[in-house]
Parts: C-alpha cells; sequence; structure tokens
C-alpha cells in the first residue's frame, strides 16, 4: 500500500476512517521522572476493538524494541528510499533510542474494509515527548517498492489531550492510488501514546473523537 513509507509509530502494517480507528527523533525531555508503568498495565489502557473493526495484531507487551511490530515497522521502512531522509519518522518515537527501545509498550491493531486502527503505548524513564514535524518534512517523495509516493503532511488543531498532545494528518498519493493518515500523540506523566488511523479519508473530528477516547483510557491507569 502506497502509506508504506510514512511510518508514525512503527507499531503495526495496517491502521479506518477516523470516525470511531511506533513517529523517528529523538524525543524531548520535558519533567521529572514519575512512578514506572509496567507493560501489564499498559495494556489494560488499550482501546478495545471499535464497531465493526477486528483485531489483527496483538494486544502485545513488551519492550518496545522487541515487539514484533516495532521490527516489522523498521524493517518496512528500511525498504524504503526517501527523498529527504531526515523525514523518516520525523516526530515520531524512536525505536532505536536505547531508552525508548527498553521500554515497557504495549501495542495493537484492528482493521476493517475501510482502514485500519494502531495504538502504541510506552512508559518512558522520564516524561519525553516528540518535537514537532520539522518544517521540510510537511512535503517530500520517497520509492516504495519501485513507485513513488509524494507525502503531504499538516498539523491539526486538536483540543489538547493528556499533559501534551499533537496531531498530523498526512496524505499519500502514488502508483494510482491515495490514502490518509491521521497520527496522533499524547503525553500523559511518562506514558506516550501514538495513534495511526489509515483509510481513504481520515476525518479530523473523528481522529480527535478517537485521541480523546484513548486518553481517558489512559487516564485510568495513570491516577
Amino acid at each position: 500500500m502506497v502509506i508504506a513509507g510514512c511510518s508514525a509509530g512503527r507499531a503495526a502494517e495496517p491502521v479506518a476512517d477516523a470516525t470511531p480507528s511506533a513517529p523517528t527523533t529523538p524525543a524531548t525531555s520535558v519533567a521529572s521522572s514519575a512512578p514506572p508503568v509496567d507493560a501489564g498495565r499498559l495494556r489494560l489502557a488499550l482501546l478495545p476493538a471499535p464497531q465493526g473493526m477486528r483485531v489483527v495484531h496483538g494486544p502485545e507487551t513488551g519492550a518496545f524494541g522487541s515487539l514484533e511490530s516495532t521490527k516489522k515497522g523498521l524493517a518496512a521502512a528500511r525498504q524504503v528510499s526517501l527523498a529527504r531522509p531526515e523525514c523518516a519518522g520525523a516526530a515520531q518515537l524512536d525505536a532505536g533510542e536505547p531508552a525508548l527501545a527498553n521500554a515497557p509498550a504495549a501495542v495493537v491493531a484492528y482493521a476493517s474494509d475501510r482502514g485500519s486502527i494502531t495504538q502504541a503505548l510506552v512508559a518512558m524513564p522520564s516524561p519525553v515527548f516528540p518535537p514537532p514535524l520539522p518544517a521540510q518534512c510537511a512535503d517530500y517523495t520517497a520509492d516504495v517498492e519501485g513507485t513513488r509516493v509524494t507525502y503531504g503532511t499538516r498539523q491539526l488543531t486538536m483540543p489538547r489531550q493528556g499533559d501534551e498532545s499533537r496531531a498530523y494528518l498526512t496524505t499519500a498519493v502514488g502508483g494510482g492510488q491515495n490514502a490518509q493518515v491521521g497520527s496522533v500523540v499524547i503525553r500523559r506523566g511518562n506514558v506516550i501514546l501514538s495513534l495511526l488511523v489509515v483509510g481513504r479519508k481520515v476525518k479530523s473530528g473523528g481522529l480527535f473523537q478517537l485521541a480523546q477516547v484513548a486518553d481517558r483510557q489512559l487516564a485510568k491507569i495513570s491516577r
């Protein structure tokens, strides 16, 4: 699928029309450490299957860098040739960072005929938040298995979730196909929540609603 060159969290391969469906530069430190959260507790905070969607991966728990979903995402990214290599995973969590690779995590992915949703929760040693997308990464091209794909990304004005949050909408066009990816990253305490919603058309309102539900789930284990 043309969207393969635009991983946003590298959690799992599939992602739905965002009607309630693991980011690569180093995350920046924002506060002092908080009590640790293990992978078992993170699993309790994952979204349940949305109506009409089926589980296609997970729930999977463990160290973020050791998860099969993370490994598959990184392997897929290595097959993509970017016109701007610095944009690979920009504004996302870098699974190559030792602190992140060793951090407890939980991942799940759902899909339907309309698209898919992937969620990752990662408990960092201290509160961090990925930096925003660099300006030069708003538009770029990539070669995905011999197909030239054009990506365009814009930041969305989403009501704040958790302690910090950010959302983007990416459109990918290539090979006679087009798709959209809605991506959300939320920090609540030491936990980073990543959501990827992929479909032919991703609606910002549905994406925001999903992010709110996901943040409420996370808040239950953060008290």
